[in-house]
């Protein structure tokens, strides 16, 4: 998979498309990334801690205000044509006010803006979107969408929403209208990443810290592979995992499983007595602790000993949350036994992405020895793109 369009080069084709879709030109166009995780999963919506990095893969909107109610969307990604709503009529229930598939992110985000006390979306909008965040991939192309159409909203509203603030929207916006309980690491990693950094992010406070991420100075770098293994949190699965998470905390008697230290963790799974909420409880514990070590690694400058957390966190998403799936194994396996320093699946799992580390003068023959693991077990050829740490969400025009 080649290097995408950056924003600004598909600045102009948005725009054009924007012109023929709607009989004139945009107010604006705004890009908003995609995201891999480097470390810690399944502990966003336990308050936990999370370091993401935005992707050069965006989605960029083109978008006008409206005075008459109507939103109007379009995503060049989709065969559906224009889908016109009524920007005060929207609303999660099902009825008329429901939306499904793709368009449901945009509309989403009109609502929750307009539940949020910001009555001026309320008045419409003409949205033009496309992506090069492979959908399904484990990459966040739905906080993608969702970041780029309430930065837009919130820049030609003057709403004067600051970036954690539109994340928040954007995660109720799929939490409440989409449907998907996620946590808000994906919105906050396309709002507010820096390029050439990781963004380790606190998620019960939404305090940042930018990490410097220079891996190409070290001789490393870090590889995103996607199975292409489509994966649908909305299915229920995802859900029952926060529901045990949430079971876990209840019955240790705290406020979410961030509370609970790593130094605790043995007593506090020798007091819980269902094996499931047991595993999940150990693997949210010890994934705040693997962010905590891979911080402190950066911070002393050695990069190369993240590798053997990142299999360590692997391990523990496969074994005890059981969100992997045999191609992301495949991938870790694969990618190990040919030299990387370490690897694991990223994102929701159940199909989607892996990051792997590798020195950077290993990265072509792991990425075949991946490929051709993928081959000999009849598997789809997976997709593996350099995962660089880049910009977060911004105006391009």
């Amino acid at each position: 998979m080649g290097a995408p369009a950056t924003p600004e080069e598909s600045a102009r084709a948005v725009a054009e498309g924007f012109t023929r879709l709607y009989g004139s030109a945009p107010e604006g166009l705004w890009a908003a990334p995609g995201r891999v995780n480097l470390i810690g999963e399944y502990t966003d919506f336990n308050d936990g801690f999370v370091m993401p990095l935005a992707l050069p893969h965006t989605a960029v909107a083109a978008v006008s205000r409206r005075t008459d109610g109507r939103l109007r969307v379009h995503s060049a990604d989709s065969a559906e044509g224009v889908v016109t709503l009524d920007a005060a009529g929207l609303r999660p229930e099902d009825g008329a006010g429901r939306v499904h598939g793709w368009a449901a992110y945009p509309a989403g985000v009109v609502w929750a803006l307009r539940e949020a006390g910001h009555h001026a979306v309320t008045g419409g909008a003409d949205v033009h979107l496309a992506s090069t965040v492979p959908t399904g991939a484990g990459l966040s192309s739905s906080a993608a969408l969702e970041i780029v159409v309430a930065l837009a909203l919130n820049d030609l509203h003057g709403l004067g929403l600051t970036r954690p603030e539109l994340a928040r929207i954007g995660q109720r916006a799929e939490n409440a209208f989409v449907g998907v309980p996620c946590g808000v690491m994906d919105q906050t990693a396309s709002a507010c990443a820096a390029e050439g950094h990781l963004l380790h992010l606190d998620t019960r406070d939404l305090s940042l810290r930018q990490v410097p991420f220079d891996l190409a100075a070290q001789g490393l770098a870090l590889l995103a592979v996607d199975t292409r293994v489509k994966h649908a949190l909305g299915d229920g699965a995802y859900a029952e995992r926060r529901a045990g998470c949430e079971a876990g905390a209840r019955a240790l008697g705290v406020r979410a499983l961030r509370d609970v230290g790593y130094a605790r963790l043995p007593e506090a799974l020798d007091r819980l007595e269902d094996p499931t909420v047991r595993a999940y409880v150990r693997h949210v514990v010890s994934d705040n602790e693997r962010v905590r070590r891979t911080m402190a690694l950066l911070d002393a400058g050695d990069a190369r000993a993240v590798g053997p957390v990142l299999t360590e966190g692997h391990v523990s998403l496969r074994d005890d949350l059981r969100v992997s799936a045999p191609e992301l194994d495949l991938v870790v396996e694969a990618a190990n036994a040919a030299g990387a320093l370490g690897a694991r699946m990223t994102g929701g799992g159940f199909g989607g992405s892996a990051v792997v580390l590798v020195e950077s003068g290993d990265a072509e023959a792991v990425t075949k020895a991946v490929e051709d693991a993928f081959a000999a077990a009849g598997h789809t050829a997976p997709r593996v793109f350099p995962a660089i740490p880049s910009a977060g969400a911004r105006r391009v025009s």
